[in-house]
Order: C-alpha cells, then structure tokens, then sequence
C-alpha cells in the first residue's frame, strides 16, 4: 500500500530538516512524501530543495494557516493511507511506517494510531510529556479523551467519505477531525502500543495560557458543530487528562 506523509511547514528552517530525515529514513519504501510549506522566508525552503529528489511533492505559497496547508497536502496525495508529520515532529524509529501499514492491513481497520512523547526542543532524547494513548471505546471522547493527531493514520477513502479539516477552526480542526471521524462516523481503529512520534514541546495549542483558552472553546465547538452530546464538563476532563502525562516518563 501507498503511504502519503504530509509536512505542513512555515519558518521552520531550526527543525524541518529532523522531519525531512525521519521520513525518507523510514524502511518502508511505498512513500509518497509531500510538504506544503507556507512560503518561508527564513530557509526553511532552501532546506527542502536540498531533499527534494526524495520528496514526491512540494509547494511553497502562502496560506491560511495550518489545516488549509494540511488540506492542499490532502488534495495533493494519491496514497492509500494518510499521515501527518509537522516541521516540529519525527518519527520515533525507522519501523514506524511498516507498523502502520501493518496493523491497518492486518487488522483490516480504518485508521490507527499510536503513543507520544512530548520532547525538549533542543533534546529530542529528553522527554517533558508521555502521551500514552489506549483503544477506543464508546465514551472515551466524553470522558476527555483522544488520540495523539500526529500518530493518527486513516485511509484516504475515510476523507474522502467524511471530508477534510475544517478550516473554521484555528487550534483544534485536528481534534474536531478525529472526533468526527471516530466519535460521530464511527470508523475503525486500532491502537499501537508503541512510541510512534515525537513532538517538541510549545507549539501553537499548548504554547499559553491564551491559546489553551482558545483551544478549549474550539473543543467546544467541535461538538456542537457536529450535534454531539458533550460539554464543558467534557472539556475540562480533557484538559486535566493531561497532567498524568508529565509524571510519566516511559
């Protein structure tokens, strides 16, 4: 099967090289890597030139934010299985694109996905956060739950029935995805026991107090916007589902 890996870039010339590298470094060979940068002025461009013999497709133009750059890497791919890497994020290991494939095709599901570890900019050997994720059952979503997005792998054929991400949305389209996909349409999942993706600790939805604030009333929304049975309870559980994360290390 064909997996498409899509990077959303922007002036990410410290740590899109990392992303880069542990794309085209993965074993599995059936990959169509695509990297929809927002027109980058500070070398994150340059960087991706030097890789592109081994990127299938990329653009550099401006755009509305993330999740329309995410949509144009959507539009773009012809994979049988999607993914997402941001410029911040690697791979854990070099196996993580054969598990994927695996678990999807073995278990004949929709989409799977993974563990997390929240890493120190600089160090990406030291962990700050351990998102461990668990299997899906009826009432995670409203107990605060939700899998980590950047482990999120779902065939293309599941966009293309339920649509994309909603660009309304500024923080939390990833978790309004996810919430629309396995919550309200019910496709199926499987859980990989394993570190699938690290992620620098301090992007957009976690980087303040404001921004955490608007993420929770964009968690709000999500529901609503999809006639959902959830509330600020709902949220607040999400929220404080977090603080376990930052005492476990492995």
């Amino acid at each position: 099967m064909k997996v498409s890996i899509i990077t959303a870039a922007f002036n990410n010339c410290d740590t899109v090289e990392d992303s880069i590298r542990s794309v085209i470094n993965q074993k599995y060979e059936n990959i169509e890597y695509i990297v929809v940068d927002g027109g980058s002025s500070d070398g994150t461009v340059e960087i991706v030139k030097e890789y592109q013999g081994k990127i299938a497709k990329w653009i550099s133009e401006s755009d509305k934010g993330i999740y329309h750059a995410l949509n144009k890497g959507l539009k773009m791919s012809t994979g049988d299985i999607i993914g997402f890497l941001h410029a911040d994020d690697l791979y854990a290991n070099d196996m993580v694109i054969d598990w994927v494939v695996s678990r999807i095709v073995n278990c004949d599901t929709e989409g799977c996905y993974g563990d997390l570890l929240y890493v120190n900019k600089k160090n990406t050997d030291k962990i700050v956060r351990y998102w461990k994720s668990r299997p899906y059952s009826e009432g995670l979503f409203q107990n605060g739950w939700m899998p980590p997005h950047p482990t999120f792998f779902v065939r293309k054929e599941v966009y293309e029935r339920h649509g994309f991400f909603n660009t309304d949305f500024k923080i939390a389209s990833d978790y309004e995805l996810m919430l629309r996909f396995i919550e309200k349409n019910k496709i199926s999942t499987h859980y990989i026991p394993e570190v699938l993706v690290k992620m620098r600790a301090g992007g957009t939805s976690n980087g303040s107090l404001k921004n955490l604030f608007i993420k929770s009333s964009e968690d709000y929304k999500a529901w609503k916007v999809n006639n959902l049975d959830g509330g600020l309870y709902t949220i607040l559980l999400k929220n404080l589902s977090k603080l376990p994360q930052f005492f476990k290390r492995g």
